[in-house]
Parts: structure tokens; C-alpha cells; sequence
């Protein structure tokens, strides 16, 4: 345990240290003035230094250049060391003395010549109390730290818990809190919602011919293709179910809408996946159903998706591996 012992009397100094080296203290540091004490304690450096080196501070009142009430001051002004037990040591013991060392910072005063018995157990108690403090600073640290991990971690699992395992996108319950969420805020801003609609044309011949490893990997390559043209911060792509996936387009009108799907077509096809049994073309193709609408009080979102499922109906109907609007009267 470091104890700082700041006295310009030499001889204050020797007879202190010899009185804490006799009852087993060690680590003894003596400065002569206040500001040789601030280099020791690291102040204007940050003040970790002192505060990891140091346990308790005596501060004799003999000193020159600045007294011992304003040294007291000083080292509590920095926020690395106001958890040392600072104790003043003066010939006065007055209420005035006693109010200012206290309203300095100090957490002990003792009158001169110091008693040595009088000494050893306020240093003894002090030290003591700095132990405890340091305990429940150190479980303090430890129970921040734990909270932290349990923050993150449950950030983490929010986020798993929104996310498709499979395909990396966002699985049905986020697409349905994202639904409501864009819902309530489109009619407030009195803005349209669109929805595209996606299914993979023959999946199930997919499935059946290439196996279901290898209709894990056709879902994550569409996926991908998707995640790589839905790019804008609001709009949200979801695996919907199965062959199924989604997209929502806050803030888009129609025309968007469709652009957005024909270019989703476009770039699946252009990959390349082969697909012997697909009728529409020998490679895997997607059906799209695009819906547009103006949320109006008493209208749900379930009806956006209701109408963007019979668009991809009737794109399927017409030959697949191709992009359908809903009806021209459902349109926003």
C-alpha cells in the first residue's frame, strides 16, 4: 500500500515515515512541497498514475509556496484521485480549521505533534475503508462490464431473432413489425407503400430434381440477388415463407415499384442457375407481384398484401418469369 507523505520539514518527514515503516508500511514516497507532490500524483498528466500508486496522502500544514488546505483541494479536483483518503495534520484544531480542511477534501485531521498511536489507527482505518472502496469500485466495474456483455448479447440475439437463418434476409416477424410500423407511418405522412411480391417459378421441381441442399443454395442465390438490388436504407427485403420472399418500398409509387421487380427479374435470369424442369425458361426465374397503395384509416397493411399476392397469382397464371401490377382501380 502507497502512502504520500507531503511536509517540507525533513526531520517531519524521517519521523512519520519511521513511524509507518515500524507498523509494517512499506511503500513510503516523501515530497517536500505541494507541487513536487502533483508531479508525483501525476496531476495535469491525467492523475492515473498517482491514483494507481497511492493509497493514502498525510499532508503537513508546515508548507510553503501552498498551503495544506489548498494542496487538499487540488489533488480532489482531479477526478483520478478523489477516492485517496487524504488526512491533514496541523497545530490547530479549531472548528474553523476543521470546516475548511473538510470542505477541502479531507477525509481525516489530526493535531500536531502527531500522537503515534493516534497515527497508526487513522492510517490503519483509512486504508482500510480506501480496500473497500477499491472492492465495490472493482464489483461496480464488473457487474457494468457483465451488463455490457448482456447488452450486446441480447442486441445480438434481436437480431437473429429478426433474420432468416437460411437466406440472410429478414424472416416473416420482422416483416410484419416492419409492415405495421411503415403502415402507421405512411399514413401519417400521408405517403404510399409499396410491396413486391416473389415467388420462384417450379421450386418444387427444383427441390425434386437437384435435392434440398440444393434448394438451400438456389434460395440463398436469390437472396443474393435481391439483397444486391434492394439497396435503399427504408425499404426492407424478407423471406416470406418457403419460395416466397417480399420487398416493401416505403415512400414509392407504382412506377418505382415495377422498375424494381423487372430489374429483379432481369438480374436472377442473368445468373444463370440451371433448372431443367422450369417451363418458362432453362434456368430458375422468379414471378413478381407488385401492389401500391395509400394507407387510409381502417385500411390494414394485410390488404397491400392481399393485392400484391394476386398480382404474383396472375403473373404465374400468365406464363411466369415475369413482373404483374395489381388491377388498375388498386392502384395508388
Amino acid at each position: 500500500m502507497g502512502i504520500l507523505v507531503i511536509g517540507e520539514s525533513k526531520e517531519n518527514q524521517a519521523h512519520l515515515k519511521k513511524i509507518l515503516k515500524n507498523a509494517g508500511y512499506k511503500d513510503i514516497v516523501g515530497e517536500s512541497s505541494a507541487y513536487e507532490a502533483f508531479a508525483a500524483l501525476g496531476i495535469g498528466k491525467g492523475g492515473e498514475n498517482g491514483a494507481g500508486r497511492f493509497d493514502l496522502i498525510l499532508i503537513d500544514s508546515a508548507l510553503s509556496g501552498m498551503d495544506s488546505i489548498e494542496t487538499c483541494r487540488k489533488i480532489q479536483e482531479d477526478v483520478h484521485l478523489q477516492d485517496i483518503p487524504i488526512v491533514l495534520m496541523a497545530e490547530k484544531e479549531d472548528d474553523e480549521s476543521l470546516h475548511r480542511a473538510f470542505l477541502a477534501g479531507a477525509m481525516d485531521y489530526i493535531k500536531k505533534p502527531v500522537d503515534k498511536t493516534e497515527l497508526l489507527a487513522r492510517v490503519h482505518s483509512l486504508l482500510q475503508l480506501k480496500q473497500e472502496r477499491d472492492r465495490r469500485r472493482a464489483r461496480e466495474k464488473e457487474l457494468l462490464d457483465a451488463l455490457e456483455q448482456l447488452r450486446k448479447a441480447n442486441g445480438i440475439l434481436r437480431r437473429l431473432s429478426a433474420i432468416d437463418g437460411l437466406t440472410g434476409l429478414a424472416n416473416r416477424r420482422n416483416f410484419d413489425e416492419f409492415m405495421e410500423k411503415e403502415w402507421r407511418r405512411a399514413l401519417r405522412d400521408a405517403k404510399p407503400v409499396s410491396l413486391i411480391m416473389i415467388d420462384i417459378d417450379h421450386f418444387k421441381a427444383y427441390n425434386d430434381t437437384y435435392g434440398h441442399q440444393g434448394g438451400d443454395d438456389c434460395l440463398k442465390k436469390v437472396a443474393a440477388v435481391i439483397i444486391e438490388n434492394v439497396k435503399r436504407p427504408a425499404d426492407l427485403a424478407a423471406r416470406y415463407g418457403g419460395e416466397e420472399f417480399v420487398v416493401v418500398l416505403p415512400d414509392t409509387k407504382t412506377k418505382g415499384a415495377e422498375e424494381l421487380a423487372e430489374q429483379l427479374r432481369k438480374s436472377l435470369q442473368a445468373v444463370g442457375i440451371p433448372h431443367a424442369r422450369n417451363t418458362a425458361a432453362p434456368v430458375v426465374t422468379i414471378s413478381l407481384g407488385v401492389a401500391t397503395l395509400l394507407p387510409e384509416r381502417g385500411l390494414p397493411p394485410s390488404e397491400l398484401v392481399a393485392r400484391a399476392d394476386k398480382a404474383l397469382y396472375a403473373a404465374k397464371d400468365g406464363g411466369r418469369n415475369q413482373v404483374k401490377v395489381a388491377a388498375e382501380e388498386e392502384r395508388a
